[in-house]
């Protein structure tokens, strides 16, 4: 249990089916706010009153060192090479499905819930939530279906509005939270500030693809594919965006014009591929997302040796990122993903 509405709610369904439910919450990141208390404090003690509510027990791990070393290390090596991972993903794979589902049987568990917006079937499947503006399977597609097996998403056949209806009904504390936001277990946060603390700030050029320069940027990494806001370069025209990063050379590349082409690509490569199920029988005709607030789009997969694979889209996708996920899906049915690892650069060679 997170402190928030969907976790709680998620308890309180699995309470009325009939489940001994055990409330669980974990530590990830120790940091004391301005008013002098730790946020993950208020979380546990809102995760207190929702259990006494329901009058279940409750317990806290503390896994502070495993977020450390398995996901914000490698999401800190990342940024400095220039990609933009997401820290959600990451969280997921090497924390709440790893050491906490290991907690979680070690505790004596049948299964581990929990209130992610998905589903799953009598295989072991993952499927997309019933609420399409709350999916959240894109976040969950390195999951192999041993561990979905054991595994209950109580609210993935309900859409938000219903989730909060429930609580209110029932008088939970957490009816009315706002949905965390930010970096996974973080929060939400002035990120250039915060990412400061972690990666010296070393200045560069902003160049457009004919190389010319047309401003400064303050660190490669505080900028991504697509970004608008922030770069603080003025003069005539349109919007400057970022089209792509040189990590050797310390270059950010802008373009003016939202529908720049450079923004666009058809085609990338992926690795670190995970398939829930069995591996796919190629090349794969599906749909493909490369980002959470995306629609899925057509694309065809195909491997392109060692581990990788090549995917070409039928539109132009706007802003491909590196070390973003590229999750596959047939229909309502998550296939699994993998990191982008190369497109199409468009700064001058």
């Amino acid at each position: 249990m997170s402190g928030g509405v969907d976790s709680s709610v998620s308890a309180l369904l699995l309470q009325k089916l009939g489940y001994n439910v055990i409330g669980l919450f974990m530590k990830n990141w120790e940091e004391i706010g301005a008013d002098g208390i730790c946020n993950s404090t208020r979380d546990f003690e809102d995760v207190v009153r929702v259990c006494e509510t329901l009058n279940i027990p409750y317990y806290s791990v503390n896994f502070v060192k495993e977020y450390w070393e398995g996901v914000f290390t490698g999401f800190i090596e990342e940024l400095k090479k220039g990609g933009t991972p997401n820290p959600d993903i990451l969280c997921n794979r090497e924390i709440k499905f790893r050491v906490f589902f290991q907690k979680a049987m070690e505790l004596g568990a049948d299964f581990l819930a929990t209130g992610h917006y998905c589903r799953t079937n009598e295989e072991g499947d993952l499927l997309k939530g019933i609420d399409d503006g709350k999916d959240q399977s894109y976040f969950l597609y390195t999951l192999k279906k041993e561990i979905l097996q054991k595994v209950l998403f109580p609210i993935g056949n309900l859409p938000k509005k219903e989730v909060r209806k429930i609580a209110s009904e029932h008088g939970l504390a957490t009816a009315e939270k706002k949905d965390s936001t930010g970096i996974c277990f973080i929060g939400k946060r002035n990120f250039k500030e915060f990412i400061g603390n972690y990666i010296p700030y070393q200045k560069g050029d902003f160049l457009n693809l004919k190389g010319e320069k047309v401003g400064q940027h303050e660190g490669m990494a505080y900028y991504t594919t697509g970004q608008r806001k922030g770069l603080g370069i003025g003069g005539p025209g349109e919007a400057w965006f970022v089209v792509d990063k040189d990590p050797v050379k310390n270059i950010v590349y802008v373009e003016q014009g939202d529908d720049h082409p450079a923004l666009y690509g058809s085609e990338l490569t992926a690795d670190e591929i995970t398939w829930v199920s069995d591996i796919p029988e190629f090349p794969l005709s599906c749909k493909a997302k490369i980002r959470y607030r995306q629609p899925e789009e057509d694309c065809i997969v195909s491997p392109a040796g060692d581990g990788i694979l090549h995917v070409r889209f039928t539109n132009p996708q706007r802003a491909v990122t590196l070390r973003q996920s590229i999750v596959f899906y047939s229909g309502d049915l998550c296939l699994g993903g993998g990191m982008i690892a190369g497109k199409n650069t468009v700064f001058p060679q």
